[in-house]
């Protein structure tokens, strides 16, 4: 008999979830908009420290929203990570514009600000426009260089959109991460610390740049009793049977934070005697990561184990790991597009695994996960 799947990272409901969704369809609030968004973006902004909140389909959207509330048009080029999940960047590409891709530096697997500062003088010296934002990403949930990153983005006039899609509950400074950012933009995909099971929300001090995102989130629509549309609209807003599984999520967001980094705790110290695995580490005690993935990299060991080696022998055991992030610069899609590189974030990929972390692992999957790593590495 096949063993059961453990996953990488599964939805984990709260137990109160169900009660905000039973209200919405008892009150025929079914379709988007309702109490329960409402009490989403409530939520979220209170909790991010951020004034204002739209809540919407997906993370990737509320980039998309971003960079069009920041300007953003058909030539301009704009400033990302390159080590990052596509969604961070396929919205530069709907709006016509060019992705300016940036390496990361070594420990936090983000951005490099010293790259950065190298990318953006070198577009300006070569003639070409300014970049016009900087879609900055903080990496399985570890806050990036923000002191250096928002100085430089700063310096140059260079807004910031700050996609904390796997850091809610990450904090740089004693500051949640989600509140750097001209706009900010979080995620609740099915595999994110908190889910909606799919959904996105885009936040900012701006009340003007919020107001913008909701309207662009509704197709559109005018002021007018009958439908008129002045602006090409999208539909990006969340529903209220969605906002309702975030309310219940929200409840829980501290304790599922608490949970991860246990989880990864759990991992230094079941994997510590060997030394040629490393961690994902926060790098002072300022930097807290809500660890929503525990990222490992597999250095080269007298053992012949890699990174892919032991994400095959999981595999076997029905354990779903990951590699790291395929850097954008590699992707066959951006190949074409300028990249400022120093060779991490291709080792990260080369060498890095995710291994499952989900606060619902129980015991009984922890002691599988156990048993098959200690089996791998001791064989």
């Amino acid at each position: 008999m096949e063993k059961k799947r453990i996953y990488l990272s599964s939805p984990h409901m709260g137990g109160t979830e169900f009660s905000y969704m039973k209200e919405a369809y008892d009150t025929n609030w079914i379709a988007p908009l309702g109490p329960n968004v409402n009490g989403l973006e409530d939520d979220l902004s209170t909790y991010s420290g951020m004034t204002h909140c739209a809540a919407l389909s997906s993370g990737t959207a509320a980039i998309h929203l971003a960079l069009i509330i920041l300007g953003v048009k058909r030539d301009d080029e704009v400033l990302c990570s390159s080590f990052t999940f596509c969604g961070s960047i396929n919205p530069i590409a709907y709006v016509g514009a060019q992705p300016i891709l940036v390496d990361s530096e070594i420990g936090t697997y983000n951005m490099c600000p010293d790259l950065l500062e190298v990318a953006i003088k070198d577009r300006i010296n070569k003639g070409k426009k300014k970049p016009k934002a900087c879609v900055l990403v903080h990496l399985y949930g570890m806050p990036a260089k923000m002191d250096e990153l928002v100085e430089i983005c700063g310096r140059y006039e260079i807004p910031i959109i700050e996609d904390s899609a796997e850091s809610l509950g990450s904090k740089y400074k004693g500051r949640k991460l989600g509140s750097f950012g001209e706009i900010s933009i979080f995620s609740f995909n099915g595999n994110k610390i908190i889910t909606t099971s799919g959904g996105g929300a885009l936040l900012s001090n701006n009340e003007e740049y919020v107001k913008k995102a909701r309207f662009l989130a509704t197709q559109a629509r005018d002021d007018a009793p009958h439908y008129q549309h002045s602006e090409v609209g999208y539909n990006y807003r969340m529903s209220n049977i969605c906002a309702g599984i975030g309310r219940g999520q929200m409840e829980v967001i501290d304790q599922r934070v608490s949970q991860r980094r246990g989880i990864n705790q759990w991992y230094r110290d079941l994997l510590s005697p060997f030394d040629f695995i490393k961690f994902q580490t926060e790098p002072r005690p300022d930097y807290f990561s809500n660890y929503w993935l525990t990222a490992v990299e597999v250095e080269e060991n007298d053992k012949g184990l890699t990174r892919e080696s032991i994400r095959l022998e999981l595999l076997k055991e029905n354990i779903e790991s990951r590699p790291l992030w395929k850097p954008m610069h590699m992707q066959p899609v951006f190949l074409g597009a300028p990249a400022y590189t120093n060779g991490v974030s291709e080792s990260l990929f080369k060498k890095g695994l995710c291994l499952p972390s989900g606060s619902n692992l129980s015991e009984e999957e922890k002691s599988r996960i156990k048993d098959s790593l200690l089996h791998i590495i001791e064989s």
